[in-house]
């Protein structure tokens, strides 16, 4: 008998659920932060670790096999990285001690890493709009709402349910069941020549490469997203003790709420975002995180819950911008033989970024303090924003005098062997 599978539509909003669950996963734990802290006596570098062992984690599966989905198909690449997400959860819901949040961390980034690209590509590829632009807001969409409710969500559940540690994570395990179950449903997408390919020959790590004549467009690109990572890693890893400290609350769905005001404005502002091409999207997101750095680095020194509401809207739209902007230009630059590492890259990168900040971030709250921490981290971010919109500028100036390179050749090897 054979399998019902979904058509053109079914696969878009499963691919869309996939990415939901990638940033679901990683946002799972951000409320949750501030009460392992208390339970097991853990000062922020150890919280901003266990946050920077995912971005770690990703950018080494991506630096592997960030190419994998071009190679087995969208779908397959989609089913292992959910069914590492599934286990992930277990851990985090039998989590003893900071060790297991550490191993959970570890195979939510493996398994994100197998997902985000190939989820990624297969929205585009399964678009239901004429606009090519339109995957990638709904790629924007897609991942805060997965964030907005993991946060509001796992806010609810930790603090009003009982086993506060455990329940979240195990909706959230369920959730990827569910996912899983609709991936398997949607049509074998492997490529025809690989189609008898040995599984374990397909799995073997693959140099990730970028196409001649994308450099400059894949660096505006990198680092618009980038920029948006690096924000919300302070955001997610420092934003819950932020708030707890400005409301004087230890409620936790006051926390999540908070947070979850941030990236239910990245939704927001992408619905908005499908008719804007990708380098002034780039250019406007740039100035627009100035702006919210500004407010970040404000909120901070002055302890100001007004401020600290103004920087998460201001921040959410900046976001929004820049994530879609560098997504968007990304997707227009890669061939679509290559969308799948090219798209891998971009997050390799951008999670390395995330990583860093992610960790010294912590390591500057718990030596110098919270607020000083935020403040030189605005400050390096600030450089980060401005080297990206230089870069967005010089790629629209490039297109205007130059004809766009043969992108079927490819260059620049990165990883693999």
């Amino acid at each position: 008998m054979t399998t019902a599978r979904f058509g053109r539509r079914g696969t878009f909003w499963s691919a869309a659920a996939v990415l939901a669950l990638c940033l679901w996963s990683s946002g799972a734990a951000s409320v949750l932060y501030p009460v392992y802290a208390a339970e097991w006596s853990l000062p922020p570098v150890v919280t901003t670790s266990v946050f920077g062992a995912y971005p770690v984690a990703l950018l080494v599966v991506l630096l592997l096999f960030g190419g994998i989905s071009d190679a087995i198909g969208r779908r397959r690449a989609m089913l292992i990285g959910i069914a590492l997400l599934t286990v992930a959860a277990l851990v985090f819901a039998l989590a003893p001690n900071v060790g297991w949040l550490f191993a959970g961390r570890i195979m939510q980034g493996v398994g994100t890493g197998f997902a985000l690209g190939a989820a990624s590509a297969a929205l585009v590829e399964n678009t239901l709009w004429a606009n090519p632009r339109r995957a990638s807001s709904m790629t924007t969409v897609s991942t805060s709402t997965g964030l907005t409710l993991a946060l509001v969500v796992s806010g609810l559940l930790a603090q009003y349910a009982p086993l506060p540690l455990v329940l979240g994570f195990v909706v959230l395990g369920a959730l990827a069941l569910l996912a899983f179950v609709a991936v398997l449903l949607t049509p074998d997408d492997r490529p025809a020549a690989v189609a008898g390919q040995d599984a374990r020959s397909a799995l073997r790590p693959q140099a990730l490469r970028l196409p001649r004549g994308i450099a400059l467009a894949f660096a505006a690109a990198t680092l618009s997203v980038s920029t948006a990572y690096s924000i919300g890693a302070i955001f997610l890893s420092l934003g819950a003790q932020m708030a707890r400290e400005l409301t004087g609350t230890t409620d936790l769905l006051v926390v999540g709420a908070l947070l979850g005001v941030s990236s239910a404005t990245i939704g927001a502002t992408a619905l908005l975002l499908g008719r804007v091409p990708p380098v002034p999207a780039i250019v406007t997101g740039g100035v627009i995180s100035l702006a919210g750095l500004g407010l970040m680095a404000a909120t901070a020194s002055s302890g100001s819950l007004p401020l600290f509401f103004a920087w998460c809207i201001v921040g959410g739209v900046g976001y929004s911008f820049s994530f879609t902007g560098g997504l968007g230009l990304a997707n227009r630059a890669a061939p679509s033989a290559h969308r799948g590492a090219v798209l891998s890259l971009v997050y390799l990168f951008s999670y390395l970024l995330q990583a860093l900040t992610a960790v010294a971030a912590g390591a500057a709250a718990t030596a110098l303090g919270l607020a000083t921490a935020v403040d030189l981290a605005a400050q390096a971010l600030a450089v980060l924003a401005l080297v990206t919109i230089l870069l967005a500028v010089a790629e629209r100036m490039r297109g205007r005098t130059a004809p766009r390179a043969d992108p079927g050749s490819l260059s620049a090897s990165v990883g693999g062997s």
